[in-house]
């Protein structure tokens, strides 16, 4: 198996984190982004060059610019850029303060697009290279409670399915990956809610708040198994456009599209009454 350069945001925890011991414990190179550098003190101390670091913030779109370069310049080519830091904003929507919603696009959204943005002349200079966007199943399904968080990553799948049959011919592949529950730290760590408010309280959009604070139902997904199926993609010709992993993100993404195609279908006569004229 050849040697890669990875390009991962977010490496300090979660899949970003089991992604980047799991390549280099196979001598592949990896460029990560923290938030904080000490969260990777072991993983540098333990494969020096092997592992090369840089702060950012996926909201500072100047930052994001120069980090890409950096990261092109110093290490010469990058084969595989996962778009992978984010995190989960959740209250109903009117629940959610304004700085909380400009901050959720801004991670979620607007800071992969610009990162993409930033690393594709230099994917196209070198000839090519595999972009992976990680969303979740919550990219094809919505649940109460969660309005803000399914707009970055619907946002984020249709950015990533457009931008597939741009770059196909400069044989730069796209994946969007859609895990459903994992073990990480999510609901523990990097979950942020709304200030609840007694209106939504009894109503389907409360149950977010009961969903992200019990932890006695722990989620089914083994990140560590997720983590290999996102770097094994990478070997996988042609890029596959999208990888569900997890069976509750299966049973959920299935139902939601079906029923959206049973919604559609049912409009079939009718779709075509807003036409001019065929003489017209």
């Amino acid at each position: 198996m050849a040697q890669r350069t990875w390009l991962i945001t977010g490496v300090n925890s979660g899949f970003g984190r089991h992604m980047t011991e799991q390549l280099l414990a196979r001598g592949d190179r990896v460029a990560g982004t923290v938030r904080q550098m000490e969260a990777m003190n072991d993983l540098k101390q333990k494969y020096g060059d092997q592992l090369w670091l840089s702060h950012l913030d996926m909201t500072d779109t100047s930052e994001i610019q120069q980090v890409v370069d950096q990261a092109f310049a110093q290490l010469g080519r990058i084969d595989v850029l996962v778009s992978n830091a984010g995190y989960g904003l959740f209250g109903a929507a009117e629940e959610l303060s304004d700085e909380q919603i400009i901050h959720q696009l801004n991670t979620n959204l607007v800071g992969p697009i610009m990162l993409i943005r930033a690393a594709l002349p230099h994917l196209r200079a070198q000839g090519g290279g595999r972009i992976l966007g990680l969303s979740t199943f919550g990219g094809q399904a919505t649940l109460p409670g969660g309005s803000l968080y399914h707009a970055s990553k619907w946002g984020l799948e249709g950015f990533l399915d457009s931008i597939g049959l741009e770059l196909a011919p400069f044989n730069i592949g796209v994946t969007i990956i859609e895990p459903g529950g994992a073990r990480t730290n999510f609901r523990g760590g990097s979950v942020k809610l709304g200030k609840q408010m007694d209106a939504y309280k009894g109503t389907p959009a409360a149950f977010v708040y009961v969903m992200i604070k019990d932890t006695s139902r722990p989620a089914p997904g083994d990140p560590e198994k997720v983590s290999a199926k996102i770097i094994a993609s990478v070997d996988q010709e042609p890029a596959p456009k999208r990888i569900v992993m997890g069976s509750d993100a299966y049973t959920i993404i299935q139902k939601a599209l079906s029923d959206r195609l049973a919604s559609i279908e049912a409009q079939k006569d009718e779709a075509g009454s807003t036409n001019f004229p065929v003489s017209a």
